[in-house]
């Protein structure tokens, strides 16, 4: 059972509560990542980059439209997908995408370790990337990150009617992609 838990006001301005707020979430946030990322030095700066987001939009938190974990997962896919935008500029500019920072060898030893227990999410996801981006971002949410269809819509800033639709479409279309059924089975 998840608790419903309210983003202080303060976070910004408070550095207790930024560090309460960033211990309770960390592995969750690493682990929505690892599943969209194979390198540790991208999960490790995204999820810095998710963080220092929510000290800017913490005052956008409203407990009223889901939990705190799915406006975090909200803000960690836009950071993600502002990410991949760049990357896609800087591609098309440079021929390459360079210049990672380093980690310690540790630090790298664990981002691997992450990465690689996210290899069945990373699969999934990647079986879903037929379906329409709409369908596909509901059903990474809900079957992938464990959201319920209500926390999923807030996520997207859909109605929760129209998130099920969305949702029982996906599932149609994705029933017999091998790998997904599974994790699909067990969710909400």
């Amino acid at each position: 059972m998840r608790l419903r838990q309210t983003v202080p006001a303060s976070i910004a301005s408070d550095p207790e509560a930024f560090e309460a707020f960033y211990r309770r979430h960390f592995d969750a946030v690493t682990r929505f990542l690892a599943r969209r990322t194979q390198d540790p030095h991208t999960v490790a700066d995204l999820t810095a980059e998710v963080f220092l987001a929510v000290l800017d939009s913490a005052h956008t938190y409203r407990p009223d439209r889901g939990s705190e974990i799915a406006w975090l997962y909200g803000v960690a896919r836009n950071t993600l997908l502002a990410e991949r935008r760049r990357s896609a500029r800087e591609l098309r500019a440079a021929g390459r995408i360079s210049g990672h920072r380093l980690l310690e060898s540790d630090d790298v030893a664990r981002m691997e370790e992450r990465i690689d227990a996210e290899s069945p999410a990373r699969r999934a996801l990647e079986a879903m990337a037929a379906l329409p981006e709409k369908d596909r971002a509901l059903l990474e949410l809900v079957a992938v990150d464990g959201l319920t269809p209500a926390e999923a819509a807030a996520v997207l800033g859909i109605r929760q009617g129209t998130a099920r639709v969305r949702l029982h479409r996906a599932r149609r279309s994705i029933r017999q992609v091998p790998g997904v059924t599974p994790v699909m089975e067990g969710t909400k």
